[in-house]
């Protein structure tokens, strides 16, 4: 009999030692997590601007890791413009436990596969940069996108060369018709960025009164090889007639620089481009473009570790966050132009 008394106590001991709220619950305390796995898929290594957002990735991963000392894997895979790979990709990540995923999506409007394999593991995905259907945003609660608003972009390419229109007309109106010719460099078939930075830098110059005629519109995929290539191809066609080069991000104004440069030209038309990427910013310095957009890479990069980081810690999100319907950040584009390009060289060098 004492001996089963003893056995009794020591077995009330042991469940309320783990009980909770003195109910007599046995509830087993959670280990804290001490490492979580990140996962991130981009849509090509090769373009510039993805480039510099994924050193930022890892840059954050860093300063987290010292100030929290919980252990962060952050693991980068490139899908090569291939949706069939993301999609593997995403698997993989799902199969191997990882917290969270982070995806530059190759098909915006083809995000079904990857949701749905992340939703099936409970593993929350962060889109950035190129913005899936709105619909697909809205089939779960743990999506998020980050990124900006393209036709903010746009307008601020057409405000680039308004301004320069107003200092001096003449000057880049070689052919004296009152018109200004251009060539558009743009990004991807079909690609919602591409399209409205299209139309809404345009549309930013004829609504302020000037007159405008398009001599040629080449797809160049965000690419600096094909922007030349395309570049080279209008040159031969049009030669000085063209007076105004808008390309849709800083890699195909580049490209298309590179093409000038080639054919030694003496009077360059304008050129603007997106994305303030290092190169461009220096170009934008020595006046070889007349400006460029700024697209806010270290905040994107800050807004998309900060999600990811409270999703894998399944944490409440910073109180200076504050996404749109729950799931959306935008962080705002800048002109940039001769006169401050030097002030965003430093940023980037920061």
């Amino acid at each position: 009999m004492k001996k089963r008394i003893i056995v009794l106590a020591m077995i009330v001991i042991v469940l309320f030692s783990g009980c909770e709220n003195g109910f007599g619950i046995v509830k087993q305390k959670e280990e804290e997590k001490n490492s979580i796995k990140i996962g991130v898929s981009i849509y090509d290594e090769y373009d510039t601007f993805i480039s510099d957002m994924v050193s930022e990735l890892k840059e954050w991963s860093k300063k987290k890791e010292k100030e929290t000392g919980i252990t962060i894997m952050i693991d980068v895979v490139s899908a090569g413009q291939s949706q069939l790979t993301q999609n593997d990709q995403i698997a993989r990540f799902a199969d191997q436990g990882y917290d969270v995923v982070c995806v530059n999506l190759v098909d915006r409007t083809d995000a079904t596969v990857i949701i749905d394999k992340a939703k099936s593991v409970d593993m929350p995905v962060v889109f950035f940069n190129r913005e899936l259907v709105e619909v697909d945003l809205e089939r779960w609660d743990k999506l998020y996108y980050v990124g900006a608003i393209a036709q903010q972009s746009g307008e601020m390419q057409g405000k680039i060369v308004v301004d320069e229109l107003k200092k001096d007309f003449g000057a880049i109106d070689r052919s004296g018709d009152g018109e200004i010719q251009y060539v558009m460099l743009e990004g991807e078939a079909g690609h919602q960025d591409a399209l409205v930075r299209t139309q809404s830098s345009i549309g930013y110059v004829v609504e302020e009164g000037y007159k405008v005629k398009k001599l040629g519109d080449e797809i160049a995929n965000w690419n600096r090889a094909q922007a030349m290539t395309k570049m080279n191809a209008l040159l031969k066609k049009y030669s000085n007639q063209i007076e105004v080069i808008f390309a849709n991000d800083d890699d195909m104004a580049l490209g298309a620089i590179d093409a000038l440069e080639y054919y030694k030209f003496k009077k360059w038309p304008l050129i603007v481009g997106v994305n303030g990427t290092k190169e461009a910013l220096e170009m934008v310095k020595t006046k070889k473009m007349a400006g460029t957009v700024y697209n806010d890479f270290k905040g994107q990069a800050d807004a998309i570790m900060k999600i990811a980081y409270a999703c894998a810690m399944e944490e409440a999100f910073p109180e200076d966050m504050k996404l749109a319907n729950g799931k959306y950040i935008y962080l705002p584009y800048k002109i940039i132009t001769y006169d401050n390009a030097q002030q965003y060289i430093v940023i980037r060098e920061d």
